[in-house]
């Protein structure tokens, strides 16, 4: 049992908040989880934090709630939003303010401030997680794989949401940004060859990045030039579990926080969503072992005649088989893959129902909920004055 100071009393609570919501913030043996939020958060910080909800709230309405001045309340929600601390959504020029998960979330947004020691915090975190697998299965469910473009490109029965290039095609609004996974491991003195600069986001992400300058706007074509650059640095594409995406990340088992927790697993194909898997040719495969360097989840087995792939540990990346020489390699369609959340909230409400958490019963709503459409709607159902209390009422059953 870690002992807390009765200074840090307010972290404990912070965490207990934060492990209601959907991704959750389970304790550790070295409590490095209150330390890390200390690092993160003032007590006043922590203190809005845990006001809330998982619905998007402008200043105002939250202010009253809180009994604090609309412009204190205002300007705090803005600065705990810049900070990445809170999750800030625009409806057209109002803004609205979001409850915001540890992982994934207030880490990935400190991309501007992040330093040696929060790094070492966060190694320390994700290496404690090995004895919180309810945690991993959380943080895992949260992102998808998808297999690079040119490995399933003679593949008829691939989903419009599995093929990355016409996804990325979708969107207007796309912002690029370095990789906190690889900037952690290059400040505890673990550096990355591989390219930085390759965490894409789109939509609602996008603007938050490049409104905290923490991203840079980039169009479709630099997009699409990342996603090929990726491909030949090895990088699995991990787009949010959704079909509405908000970020595609570029990923190494070496340094990706998700990529090292699947790693952990057994059979990290049962953790994933993914749709395809790999299958080797045993008449054409030379055990040339291209393959076997290419594979991010130790998938690929060596044997006398012919590599063979271990269908419990290939999350279908197609990394092995856009390189091997001889054609050996092919992507087959799983069965039984479930097709991914609409959208981010969905995605949530369906890990928070695993959970057993209220916010799980909103899954029905959050299906049909258009995202985009809902935020540029949000002004007008605030100025109706009927969703504050419907709000209320949801948040009072433990909804929101």
């Amino acid at each position: 049992m870690v002992e807390v100071d009765v200074d840090d009393r307010i972290y404990v609570k912070l965490r207990e908040f934060l492990d209601r919501l959907p991704s959750g913030l389970p304790t550790t043996g070295s409590g490095v989880e209150l330390r890390l939020l200390k690092k993160l958060f003032t007590p006043e910080e922590a203190e809005m934090a845990m006001r809330l909800r998982l619905f998007p709230e402008p200043a105002p309405v939250i202010a009253a709630r809180s009994g604090m001045d609309e412009e204190t309340a205002a300007e705090m929600l803005e600065s705990m939003a810049k900070k990445g601390l809170v999750l800030r959504v625009r409806g057209g020029k109002e803004k609205f303010y979001i409850a915001l998960h540890l992982v994934v979330g207030i880490y990935e947004f400190h991309l501007g401030d992040i330093d040696a020691e929060m790094a070492g915090m966060m190694e320390e975190f994700i290496e404690a997680e090995e004895h919180t697998p309810n945690f991993r299965k959380t943080a895992v469910e949260q992102f998808r794989v998808v297999p690079v473009n040119s490995a399933v490109e003679a593949v008829p029965e691939i989903a419009a949401y599995d093929r990355i290039r016409e996804v990325v095609g979708k969107y207007d609004d796309i912002a690029v940004a370095p990789c906190i996974c690889r900037l952690e491991k290059g400040l505890v003195g673990e550096e990355c060859e591989r390219p930085h600069e390759t965490c894409l986001t789109f939509g609602v992400g996008a603007q938050l990045y490049i409104d905290n300058g923490i991203g840079r706007r980039i169009d479709k074509a630099e997009a699409l030039r990342i996603l090929d650059q990726a491909e030949e640095a090895a990088l699995v594409l991990q787009p949010s579990n959704t079909r509405d995406i908000i970020n595609i990340c570029c990923c190494c088992s070496c340094c990706c926080g998700i990529l090292r927790l699947l790693k952990m697993e057994a059979r990290p194909a049962d953790c994933i969503q993914t749709s395809f898997q790999a299958r080797i040719d045993d008449g054409l495969c030379t055990s040339c072992g291209t393959c076997l360097e290419r594979c991010q989840m130790d998938a690929i087995v060596e044997n006398e005649e012919a590599m063979e792939v271990d269908l419990a540990r290939c999350i279908g990346c197609g990394l092995c088989v856009s390189t091997c020489p001889e054609g050996a390699l092919s992507m087959f369609a799983r069965q039984g893959v479930k097709t991914p959340a609409a959208n981010y909230f969905h995605n949530l409400t369906n890990i928070a129902k695993e959970r057993g958490l209220p916010f799980g019963n909103l899954g029905p709503v959050m299906r049909v909920t258009r995202l985009p459409l809902f935020l540029k709607m949000l002004p007008y159902l605030y100025k109706t004055g009927l969703v504050t209390p419907v709000v209320n009422q949801l948040a009072k059953r433990g909804w929101v």
